[in-house]
């Protein structure tokens, strides 16, 4: 498997093992694309997004892997009773991978990026929030 899947998977595991304030099961996908009426449940997705490689010395090469994990839930009101727990559940996320080395790879997270930190189109056109954080994890070769 390549570099970066692995990296996803990891992403995707130390999510299902950890306990945050809205349970879910992550998936990792290459393109997250669900019915509508399958988003009345909490989707958390895990989407290898990008690599950027350049010199970190004679010898070595830093790796960086974008890793998206997007949050996604068709709501019944735009009210915050409704949508605070899904803002808290992505702010929880980035938390949870500040600093932090993955498991079985030797990578460490140096970044994370929720910009937007939800989408208005898909709150207008489907009634749906959706938030997407890009996490940054960093390996020295």
């Amino acid at each position: 498997m390549a570099v970066i899947t692995d990296v996803a998977e990891a992403v995707k595991d130390e999510l299902n093992a950890a306990e945050f304030s809205l349970p879910f099961e992550a998936e990792r996908m290459y393109q997250p694309l669900f019915e509508l009426p399958e988003m009345k449940t909490l989707h958390v997705t895990v989407v290898p997004h990008g690599v950027e490689m350049q010199a970190s010395g004679r010898s070595m090469v830093q790796h960086d892997y974008g890793i998206d994990v997007a949050v996604q839930k068709k709501f019944e009101k735009d009210e915050p009773a409704e949508l605070d727990p899904l803002m808290s559940l992505v702010e929880e996320i980035i938390e949870f991978f500040r600093l932090r080395r993955l498991q079985d790879q030797n990578a460490v997270c140096v970044r994370a990026a929720n910009e937007p930190v939800y989408s208005q189109e898909h709150m207008e056109q489907f009634r749906q929030f959706t938030s997407v954080v890009t996490l940054t994890f960093r390996a020295i070769r």
